[in-house]
């Protein structure tokens, strides 16, 4: 790969990055020269390459459909999100909100493996629990399959975020003391289910535009929250799009062998902007066109960090400073420096946004705060 030249122009696609090129002194230069444009730039990327097993993969998304496709409502229900108040299980369709509108589709939950928390722990380490697992007697690969997918994208996630602080100028181990010893990180398999929703005409109006769009939520514009998140597109059918500086949204159709990286609001806080978290949104497949399914792994921080950017050179600060002209940002932004004494007062409350039964079941009085927030901002 010959180093690219950082450019503030809106991007238009979705650059590649060979995982692979990183792990060898040869070509590892010019990886971290592409990453850092991609971090400054887009806040998205495919990664190819991963070292991840073909049949682990093609396991993954074997279990993904037969837990959506082959279990009964009845043992769906047993390990439904609301039963917990961990916000780990499975979330029924049209369940869950993002940007004030209904996202269509079902999902599940989970995490890698953690104890319950104390009774002196802060509320936030809630989030911090045993996940609600389906039965073993109607799907006995599937637990097996995701505690190792999960083991292998921790491992990889925590190699990704060493390369992103090397490539912008830090140590390898900068971020090392966000995370905890056991940190946890979390997963989804989510189906996107079809909608009959016409094709929208051309020349439609801006307001026409996002009509048609909500129509078709499956999941809402959004950042994600965390540092970086890594989705394994387990189906052909396209639907994830990132949005540029115009207001444009660029496709990230379905490449077989990639993860689709996107680097959350955790990260562009802790790197005082340099890293781009770049909003995004999915739309629901048409009718006759079959479910989309995807199977996105969030790399977890610890909840008890605090707020503190990170010492960046300042011939990179200026590289963000020119980047920033080319960025949009119209989406809420969950880690506003001074809201928060930590990450996980945060991330909670940004559950119980998105989960409100949840929150009236567990969390009401906090829910009640969101509420009344939502309303006088209205």
């Amino acid at each position: 790969m010959t180093p690219p030249t950082p450019t503030p122009t809106p991007f238009t696609h979705i650059p590649i990055l060979p995982l692979s090129h990183a792990l060898h002194p040869a070509t590892k230069p010019a990886f971290l020269a592409h990453l850092r444009d991609a971090l400054l730039n887009v806040g998205f990327l495919y990664l190819s390459e991963t070292g991840l097993p073909d049949a682990l993969v093609h396991d993954v998304v074997r279990e993904c459909r037969r837990f959506f496709e082959e279990l009964g409502t009845a043992e769906k229900e047993r390990i439904e999100m609301k039963n917990e108040r961990s916000f780990l299980g499975w979330s029924r369709l049209d369940n869950e909100t993002t940007a004030l509108n209904t996202d269509h589709r079902e999902q599940l939950d989970l995490s890698t493996p953690q104890p319950l928390p104390g009774p002196t722990a802060p509320l936030y380490h809630n989030l911090l629990a045993p996940n609600q697992w389906p039965s073993p007697t109607h799907l006995p690969a599937f637990r097996p399959v995701y505690e190792e997918y999960m083991g292998r994208m921790g491992k990889i996630s925590m190699l990704f975020t060493s390369l992103i602080a090397e490539a912008i100028g830090l140590a390898p181990d900068a971020f090392d003391k966000f995370f905890d010893q056991d940190q946890q990180h979390k997963l989804k398999i989510v189906k996107y289910p079809e909608v009959d929703v016409p094709d929208l005409p051309d020349g439609a109006s801006e307001i026409d535009r996002k009509k048609w769009a909500i129509k078709r939520q499956g999941v809402g514009p959004h950042k994600d929250s965390m540092l970086t998140s890594y989705l394994l597109q387990a189906s052909d059918q396209p639907g994830l799009q990132a949005q540029n500086a115009r207001g444009e949204w660029v496709d990230c159709k379905p490449i077989a062998g990639t993860l689709v990286v996107a680097i959350g609001q955790g990260m562009e806080a802790l790197t005082d902007g340099v890293c781009a978290s770049t909003t995004h949104r999915v739309l629901s497949p048409r009718k006759g066109e079959g479910a989309r399914y995807s199977v996105p792994f969030f790399q977890g921080v610890s909840y008890d960090a605090q707020f503190e950017a990170m010492d960046v050179p300042q011939d990179v600060l200026n590289l963000r400073d020119e980047a920033r002209k080319a960025r949009k940002d119209d989406v809420e932004f969950t880690f506003v420096k001074g809201r928060w004494g930590h990450l996980g007062e945060a991330t909670l409350m940004n559950r119980i946004k998105s989960h409100p039964d949840v929150g009236e079941r567990w969390y009401p009085k906090l829910l009640a705060q969101i509420r009344a927030q939502q309303a006088a901002a209205s």
